[in-house]
């Protein structure tokens, strides 16, 4: 695969990153917090729908080699 071919696969795979983060950015479950000036966001239900998402990607590719 030349170099070229291999930017276009990323561009595109940041482009459906940044689109379905888009429509899960904070799910039930995601730890807000809010005091003053002050905000921590901890995505705990983000990561592990994230985390079984690409389990699912690397088990189905490494399937095919």
């Amino acid at each position: 695969m030349n170099l070229g071919k291999m930017f276009i696969i990323i561009g595109i795979m940041f482009l459906v990153i940044g689109v379905v983060w888009t429509f899960i950015g904070r799910l039930p479950g995601d730890i807000s917090f809010k005091k003053g000036n002050f905000t921590f966001y901890f995505p705990i239900m983000t990561s592990i729908v994230i985390s079984i998402v690409l389990s699912i990607i690397f088990f189905i590719l490494g399937r095919f080699r």
